[in-house]
């Protein structure tokens, strides 16, 4: 069954890289164990998955992901001000702090404080690749059906 190509339904098992354009290691699985996943069960975004289609075991690619089409663009609607009194008077409050809300459906929402000037407080929401070329670095160990016994 090594001749099975990448599809909906299929099970892989492979090695991925996603890095930005200058080279830099964003996430990597080549120096740990490969990843198995379900195409189509959101694992991976399916741009990204776009990218797996057809594919056999023992294949590698490289594509280079705008953002469009992988967190998207930076969005300024997604960047607010806060007043500091807003957060607990325990709390860190500086650039680059992660900091988590629950939105109006009571998920979690995170965002990095992007900008502390006197009481203003600046939370950037934009996912933290959005805006950024992405490479993404893959090689298909196996392509098995989905359901098949391991």
């Amino acid at each position: 069954m090594k001749e099975l190509p990448v599809d909906h339904q299929t099970r892989v098992t492979l090695n991925f890289a996603l890095k930005f354009s200058n080279g830099e290691v964003i996430d990597s699985t080549f120096d740990k164990e490969p990843v198995t996943l379900d195409i189509g069960d959101e694992n991976l975004p399916e741009n990204f998955e776009a990218c797996l289609m057809g594919m056999k075991a023992g294949e590698r690619g490289s594509y280079e992901v705008p953002p469009e089409k992988a967190f998207g663009q930076h969005n300024p609607n997604n960047v607010q001000t806060f007043k500091r009194h807003e957060f607990s008077a325990d709390m860190v409050v500086e650039k680059g702090v992660m900091i988590s809300f629950a939105d109006a459906r009571q998920s979690e929402l995170p965002g990095v404080i992007a900008r502390v000037e006197g009481d203003e407080v600046e939370v950037d929401f934009n996912h933290p690749l959005a805006g950024r070329t992405l490479t993404f670095e893959v090689e298909i160990i196996d392509v098995e059906p989905v359901g098949a016994a391991h």
